[in-house]
């Protein structure tokens, strides 16, 4: 390598890596490597820029915890988490939208009918629907984990501190035998992702804003099918058209109504709801 230049550099660190010929381990790391330095020689990067990165870097895993992912955060508001989504997302299938930085694998399994508010102020609201295959075929007994903010925007694991369980607004709720799910919640308000850290830092610098449009989360799952990570949006909130994290698809979109001859649902339920939302969620076959 004595003679190492800025235009052979890139070659030489893909070669000192002794990687399975055509894996798409190598593809990956190859490309990666490419992108960076082109970038690098592109733009002149310099040393201060070179520094000030990976400080960022460093910030985003400074301030990350097992209940709070930064890097999951930059990846959304670049507009990463919402490519991947996109991407990965199959034929006939819900579209995929983001994931976000609060997500606990380790909710609580409820049972149908459940209300997840607990007495929490805003408008309560019914949310059921079914699980489906592409073809339309029901899948009794798929997994609905959902999880969201509350009435004031506000997620209870960002508020622990003042005594609130990090796992309120969440659970997990297994399909009737007619693929149905059912519960009641508290419609979320929209609320502005951490702006606290390196990643609202960031959203600063460019002249940006932080707000998320109202949401509810989901992951769906179910046997020999392609889990999906989504999200529930509301026709004519605030932010609609230009979430910060870039998560709104058409599709995902909902309208809730008001809540009326609900008993003709045939749902055992522990609330009265004051409006309804129903969303059928579809899923592809694995492979």
């Amino acid at each position: 390598m004595r003679d190492i230049n800025q235009f052979s550099v890139t070659q030489a660190v893909k070669d000192s890596f002794k990687t399975v010929p055509g894996s798409r381990f190598e593809q990956l790391l190859h490309g990666m490597i490419q992108h960076l330095h082109d970038f690098t020689r592109e733009h002149n990067v310099t040393h201060q820029e070179w520094m000030a990165t990976l400080n960022f870097l460093y910030d985003c895993g400074q301030i990350s915890t097992p209940e709070r992912h930064e890097f999951i955060l930059l990846s959304d508001v670049l507009g990463w988490s919402a490519l991947v989504d996109m991407i990965n997302t199959k034929g006939g299938a819900t579209e995929g939208s983001n994931l976000g930085p609060f997500y606990l694998d380790d909710a609580p399994a409820q049972p149908l009918g459940t209300d997840l508010a607990h007495d929490r102020d805003g408008v309560s609201v019914l949310v059921h629907g079914r699980v489906t295959d592409s073809l339309r075929n029901p899948l009794p007994g798929a997994i609905v984990d959902t999880w969201q903010a509350d009435g004031a925007g506000t997620y209870p694991i960002q508020e622990q501190a003042k005594g609130q369980d990090k796992y309120d607004l969440r659970g997990k709720f297994t399909c009737d035998d007619q693929a149905r799910y059912y519960y009641t919640t508290v419609l979320p308000k929209p609320y502005t992702v951490p702006y606290d850290g390196p990643v609202g830092d960031l959203l600063r610098a460019g002249n940006r804003h932080a707000w998320r449009t109202a949401h509810l989360h989901y992951i769906v799952r179910a046997p020999g099918m392609t889990s999906i990570t989504t999200e529930i949006f509301f026709d004519n909130t605030d932010y609609i058209d230009n979430d910060a994290v870039f998560g709104v698809r058409r599709s995902l979109i909902v309208k809730p109504k008001p809540a009326k001859d609900i008993e003709a649902l045939g749902f055992a339920l522990e609330r009265k709801p004051d409006a309804v939302i129903e969303f059928d969620f579809v899923l592809a076959p694995e492979g």
